[in-house]
């Protein structure tokens, strides 16, 4: 099996109907399927592939140590049929689904496995009553990744303006990329083209001063007083912005509009309360809850 066919192999086992899966290896028992893979197949070339369709992985295991902090949540459906015998395991998660690349022993040798498990929901239930928009975002998502640092002094002297308190700790704790693959989430410092927050701010404001559009009308662009200062955007061409009304931050609204902004949503809450009802309400006008009943965050980072 090249490459490209197995890559397209996984997306058919994540994307078929959810039923119990069955591996076929010996020993091995139901909950993932095992991918059969030629010894002539590059692993890091399969990685790759994987990465361009599902995100950045996450390591799981490396050198045959595992990450003891792995759980039913983050990844251990992809350990568990090979116990100790895991080398190196990376892990990528999409809807109810663990998608896997890694090495593990087998008996005296050591063999490249793929294979997809089925992954369970987050525990959002448990959560206490006064748990953070933000604390909810991670556990619906079931997010794991580690924490980065953003000198939010400079961002916010660049930017002409504080943010919200909420989508700092967004930014830092998910970084880069997508929630269900659909809500690409703008951050200081990216290093994925149009996706850095301060930069494409900056391009908007540039550009709306040189055409004089009237494109996002009745409202301006930061740093028009009121304007408007995208922090998202989807995969449909939905733009996200604060109304950056007021001098508290954290009370500005969300207002959203589809590819040529005529209409606008307007959302009386954070960046980061948007985000969980979108995932988690079929009511929301962005709802990802119609669509899928287990949800992630794919991540762009390296």
């Amino acid at each position: 099996m090249e490459r490209d066919e197995l890559v397209d192999t996984v997306t058919r086992l994540v994307g078929s109907d959810p039923e119990p899966l069955k591996c076929r290896e010996k020993g091995h028992g139901a909950g993932h399927v095992c991918l059969a893979l030629s010894d002539e197949l590059d692993l890091a070339g399969v990685v790759d592939g994987i990465s361009g369709r599902y995100g950045s992985s996450r390591r799981l295991a490396m050198g045959g140590f595992t990450d003891p902090t792995v759980d039913a949540t983050t990844g251990l459906p992809l350990l568990a049929p090979f116990g100790t015998d895991v080398i190196d395991m990376r892990a990528w998660a999409h809807a109810g689904s663990w998608i896997g690349a890694g090495t593990v022993r087998v008996g005296g040798d050591v063999q490249h496995v793929v294979l997809v498990a089925e992954r369970p929901a987050p525990v959002v239930a448990g959560l206490p009553p006064d748990a953070t928009w933000v604390e909810r975002v991670v556990a619906v998502t079931g997010w794991a990744g580690e924490a980065r640092t953003v000198d939010w002094d400079a961002v916010e002297a660049r930017l002409g303006t504080r943010l919200p308190t909420d989508f700092k700790q967004l930014a830092e704790i998910f970084g880069s990329g997508a929630f269900d693959g659909y809500l690409t989430l703008y951050v200081p410092e990216s290093d994925v083209p149009g996706m850095d927050l301060v930069e494409h701010a900056e391009y908007l404001a540039g550009f709306a001063a040189r055409s004089g559009t009237s494109l996002w009308e009745p409202y301006g662009i930061h740093p028009a007083p009121g304007g408007l200062l995208e922090w998202g955007s989807s995969e449909q061409a939905d733009q996200f912005y604060w109304l950056t009304e007021g001098d508290d931050p954290d009370r500005w609204p969300v207002l959203a509009s589809e590819d040529i902004p005529d209409t606008w949503n307007r959302f009386d809450g954070t960046a980061a309360e948007f985000v969980f009802r979108m995932l988690t309400e079929r009511s929301h006008p962005h709802s990802m809850a119609r669509y899928y009943d287990t949800h992630w965050f794919q991540s762009y980072e390296e």
